[in-house]
């Protein structure tokens, strides 16, 4: 049961700072599940990410369930949930009440406006621990290749990015050994350069 308070507390921050909606809850998610409880890692997180946009719904209610139920079972999926969502529509009642008041002084429209940068900057350094990640595991040729064929289909042909990670998905599960990294080519060449690498240091000595 003490699990539940810390879970509650997370997913409560999350609904409550989460503005702009689902992306901008993402780096949230992170920093309370990754960094600040530990409850997954970096790899998981992006998996539960990657799965969670394949389907229908807000990305960040999802997560909050599957989180909620690793941490603390069905109780804590709907701790979770009722945390991240509670506290958003109370705000938004809040605020839409505070804007048909004071809706024409510039205190008030410079609030959503002061958030975006720092929105900004969260999801940047979340961009940047996932490419990390991706570069480690995959190698910088699929990385950029992956991602360059990414962005051509999002923004060039307007694909849903759940249609291109669900086909990812089915991709890695119909050939696994194909996608296993170790099985990359260049990946097997940098293991082979660097085995040759130590074995030359030990003769050096």
């Amino acid at each position: 049961m003490s699990v539940q308070i810390p879970l509650f507390l997370a997913f409560f921050r999350i609904g409550l700072f989460g503005f702009g909606g689902g992306p901008s809850m993402i780096p949230l998610v992170h920093q309370e599940a990754v960094k600040r409880y530990q409850w997954m890692d970096d790899g998981e997180f992006a998996d539960t990410l990657a799965i969670g946009n394949t389907l229908p719904g807000p990305i960040a209610t999802k997560m909050a369930g599957y989180i909620g139920y690793r941490v603390g079972g069905t109780l804590g999926a709907i701790n979770a949930v009722v945390a991240v969502t509670v506290p958003l529509a109370l705000t938004m009642i809040a605020l839409l009440g505070l804007y048909r008041l004071y809706g024409d002084q510039s205190w008030v429209r410079g609030m959503g406006q002061g958030v975006i940068p720092v929105v900004m900057v969260m999801m940047v350094q979340l961009t940047l621990d996932f490419f990390n990640k991706s570069r480690i595991s995959l190698g910088w040729m699929m990385t950029l290749i992956i991602g360059l064929v990414a962005g051509g289909l999002i923004y060039g042909l307007g694909l849903h990015p759940g249609l291109i990670i669900g086909a990812l998905l089915i991709a890695a599960l119909l050939r696994p050994e194909k996608w296993r990294p170790e099985k990359l080519p260049w990946k097997s060449k940098m293991a082979s350069e660097s085995e040759s690498e130590a074995k030359a240091k030990e003769h050096a000595q």
